[in-house]
């Protein structure tokens, strides 16, 4: 039976069609590049139909010398290009901006870039419709028309068919902490208000330096409280009562057997071994037991063997250890599709991929 599982995960993987680029670049990483570069070196000419525009209002010629315009123009997307290949490159280094993968912050970035060069365009046309002076030159269409196809090539690549395969049989991994679905949100309990203190309480009476009593003793010939009134000393018992720990008139005594005590346990107690730290000892197989049952996280752990090697990896994607059918795997907690595994060396990992899996 367990051999139908792992035929059926085996069928699965060889499903998955291959990617076929340029290098280690898919197609569409290809077109995004060649936009970013023509729109790169655009950018270094000139925005004005004459040159003596930009030093009359105190700017450069370039979007590169106007000021902080080149940051969302031309800035953005070209450290958005820079992550794609180096992702490419280095596929565990930089995975994410914030809360955004790369792909996603390429949608932003050049989203942003397209939506500043359109405001430059529409007051150049703006003004050139009402006054027939065109101020800006090519650059600012060229450079529109570029971020737009960088807008299609990044938001919009996922529903075009031949730009889609980039984003197809990628392997799941878990969400990032800031792209989890929120929490919700409880209404603070009001604090209650303390009671009032009671100030028609007797103060207990200080010292008289005069006379030398001392803090809450009586003074020299008071008489003692209780001496006068009949009622007893403090800490002794009245007429009639018996003293604490002693049976009352016509009570029997207190029988610890008669109420199913066991006088001798703890002297039981006393035989247990201790440690130095005054916990008791437990024997090694009550600890490998207790190792074994016990889930840092919650859930019945359980062993669990996998039919073909995966990867384990953590909460954001990177690999950190592979198992196989060839060793049984620890799992602390299971959530349905993914397994909390542990490692034998302490490290604690996801397992997306939970088809197949034979349970101990």
């Amino acid at each position: 039976m367990a051999d139908a599982p792992a035929s059926h995960a085996a069928g699965e993987s060889d499903a998955v069609p291959p990617q076929y680029g340029v290098g280690p670049f898919s197609v569409r990483e290809v077109a995004l590049i060649g936009v970013w570069a023509v729109a790169f070196v655009v950018s270094f000419f000139s925005l004005y139909n004459d040159g003596r525009i930009g030093a009359a209002l105190g700017l450069g010629a370039s979007v590169w010398s106007s000021g902080l315009e080149w940051i969302l123009t031309i800035g953005v997307p070209t450290v958005a290009v820079f992550l794609v290949v180096l992702r490419r490159f280095s596929p565990d280094g930089i995975r994410r901006v914030g809360s955004l993968g790369i792909d996603q912050f390429a949608s932003v970035a050049f989203s942003v870039s397209a939506v500043v060069w359109l405001s430059a365009l529409w007051t150049n046309v703006a003004r050139g419709v009402q006054t027939g002076i065109w101020v800006s030159s090519w650059v600012v269409w060229v450079e529109f028309f570029l971020m737009l196809v960088g807008v299609v090539l990044t938001v919009f690549a996922a529903v075009i068919p031949p730009l889609s395969e980039d984003f197809q049989h990628r392997r799941e991994v878990v969400a990032h902490r800031n792209a989890r679905p929120l929490r919700p949100v409880t209404a603070r309990p009001t604090a209650s208000r303390p009671a009032a203190a009671d100030h028609t309480a007797t103060a207990t009476p200080a010292a008289d330096p005069a006379s030398g009593a001392a803090y809450g003793a009586p003074a020299h010939g008071a008489p003692v409280y209780g001496a006068a009134t009949g009622q007893p000393a403090y800490g002794e018992p009245a007429y009639g009562e018996p003293a604490y720990g002693e049976p009352a008139y016509g009570e029997p005594a207190y029988d610890a057997a008669a109420f199913g005590e066991n006088p001798d346990m703890e002297r039981s107690l006393d035989d247990q071994p201790f440690a130095e730290t005054g916990v008791i000892e437990q024997t090694p197989a009550e600890q490998t037991d207790a190792a074994t049952t016990a889930s840092p996280v919650g859930g019945q752990a359980f062993w669990a063997l996998v039919p073909v090697e995966r990867d384990v990896v953590d909460e954001y994607g990177v690999p950190l250890f592979r198992v196989g059918p060839d060793a049984w795997a620890l799992v602390i907690e299971d959530r349905v599709d993914v397994f909390v595994v542990r490692h034998e060396d302490g490290r604690v990992g996801y397992l997306n991929d939970v088809s197949g899996v034979t349970r101990g």
